[in-house]
């Protein structure tokens, strides 16, 4: 298992997390027997949006032994009422149902106070007025929460609030999602018809969220990875399905992103997941279908996936371009960039032009003309 930092926190999560949906309405026996063979290929972290009384009972009971290294993001503005759950921006709800919470949950505090649902600007206003950013805050302060987070389905939103101290996003991320711009109905992300039209390249703010965290130091952690597991069928909005290492690969390839939570609801979809652990770089290669996927084009655009390599000259060629897309984004040099350009081994200023990784690329990416604006920005 690979282990990534939020953000600029000293927490360390494993790349593959839990879902909650696939523990509701199920026992302390299946609640257990799902932690330990998680855990046994050191799963630990999990996001629980759901604020069902008996679902945080049983996961403090079962966790409770090893709190300290387990990783919660559990969620503000959920409330619990007639049996369902619903999101609240009434402070006084909002307050009570965290402290239910912790309260259930058996714990002191939640590794990440996940702000939940904001989807709209009018809505994270709403968070703003009613004082409920103050109070995550204040939960900070008392050690009640280590990290402020904020889940997000919108690009447009999500680029708002991390200006506003927020460490940690949770995002919906996939291949798919991140052809279509911001909506504050995220229901359209759903919608079969929102990908009847030709698509040319990612959505230009989805890209500037991901470099935008990068750059900030906010930490994404990953829902929807599998589109609901539409991407996993010949449904899916592209017509053509990928397999879970293939989902889960693209999101962690994805700047800022440190874990995917995946929403198993069975033994053997956790054991789909967590397969990710032990497969082969083809076995991950998202690209080669990427490439494949009808009425959708990604041509020009880097996609990370690492088919560019072996460079002749042994240069990280798909890092280089991160940290050079980073700097076109940003129209400057970071000095976090720059540091982390800097400890590359080899640099755009080894190309020696000879055009095999441009050969290799399924995307027809101008690689050379990359390295060249690389070794201009960075000096080498």
């Amino acid at each position: 298992m690979e282990y990534r930092k939020l953000g600029k926190s000293n927490i360390e999560v494993s790349v593959i997390g839990f879902g909650c949906e696939g523990f509701l309405n199920k026992s302390l026996e299946y609640t257990k027997e799902m932690f330990d063979f998680a855990r046994s290929y050191g799963v630990n972290c999990m996001d629980l949006y759901s604020p069902d009384p008996d679902l945080h009972k049983r996961v403090g009971q079962v966790i409770k032994e090893y709190r300290n290294e387990f990783i919660l993001q559990g969620h503000i503005c959920t409330k619990w009422a007639d049996g369902q759950y619903s999101a609240t921006r009434n402070l006084n709800e909002v307050i009570n149902s965290f402290e239910t919470q912790l309260r259930n949950l058996d714990t002191d505090y939640l590794d990440i106070g996940m702000i939940h649902y904001v989807d709209s600007l009018e809505t994270w206003q709403q968070v703003i007025d009613n004082g409920i950013l103050d109070y995550a805050k204040s939960l900070k302060e008392q050690e009640k929460i280590k990290l402020i987070g904020l889940s997000s389905h919108n690009p447009i939103v999500a680029l708002e609030v991390i200006k506003h101290g927020i460490e940690v996003l949770m995002f919906s991320v996939n291949p798919c999602y991140d052809l279509l711009p911001g909506d504050d109905d995220c229901e359209a992300l759903f919608d079969a018809s929102s990908y009847e039209k030709e698509f040319l390249n990612f959505d230009p703010l989805r890209v500037q969220l991901y470099e935008a965290c990068q750059r900030e130091g906010v930490a994404i952690t990953v829902m929807k990875a599998f589109g609901g597991g539409e991407l996993l069928s010949e449904n899916s909005p592209a017509k053509l399905p990928l397999t879970p290492t293939e989902c889960i690969h693209y999101a962690l390839t994805r700047p800022a992103v440190v874990t995917v939570f995946s929403g198993v609801r069975s033994k053997d979809d956790l054991e789909k997941s967590l397969y990710y652990c032990n497969s082969s770089d083809s076995e991950k290669d998202y690209a080669k279908v990427l490439a494949k996927l009808p009425k959708i084009s990604w041509e020009g655009s880097c996609m990370y996936c690492g088919h560019c390599a072996p460079c002749a000259r042994k240069i990280d060629i798909a890092s280089v371009t991160k940290f050079l897309n980073l700097c076109i984004a940003q129209n400057e040099v970071p000095e976090t960039v720059r540091e982390h350009y800097k400890a590359l081994k080899y640099h755009a200023s080894d190309c020696i032009e000879c055009g095999a990784c441009e050969k290799r690329c399924p995307f027809s990416v101008k690689i050379i003309e990359n390295m060249k604006k690389a070794k201009d920005i960075f000096g080498y």
